[in-house]
């Protein structure tokens, strides 16, 4: 898939936000669309260590966070930091918009 324009994500953004009134309520309206279509489990990359992405979540800081697991060990890497493979995973155009509303 290519990569969405500008104006594709603030579409997104737009769709993620409409009813949110304040930056944590925006950040919920994310994390509810990237549950609803982001497509896990799903491997990447993280430090040169090969993970699968098993679900999205929110920290308790309010952060949106890919919960990563590798054997027996999890780690919750922040959405924004998570490098995403090739091909990318369904639903993957949810995080370029969140990414885009967070810078």
């Amino acid at each position: 898939m290519t990569r969405l324009s500008d104006a594709e994500l603030d579409a997104l953004v737009e769709q993620a936000t409409v009813d949110a009134y304040d930056e944590d309520e925006q950040r919920t309206g994310f994390h509810c669309l990237l549950e609803e279509h982001l497509r896990v489990p799903f491997q990447t990359t993280v430090l040169g260590v090969e993970v699968n992405v098993t679900k999205i979540d929110l920290s308790p800081g309010g952060e949106i966070v890919a919960i990563c697991t590798r054997g027996k060990h999890r780690q919750a890497i922040g959405l924004l930091n998570l490098p995403l493979p090739t091909p990318r995973p369904a639903g993957a155009e949810w995080i370029d918009a969140y990414q885009h509303w967070a810078r």
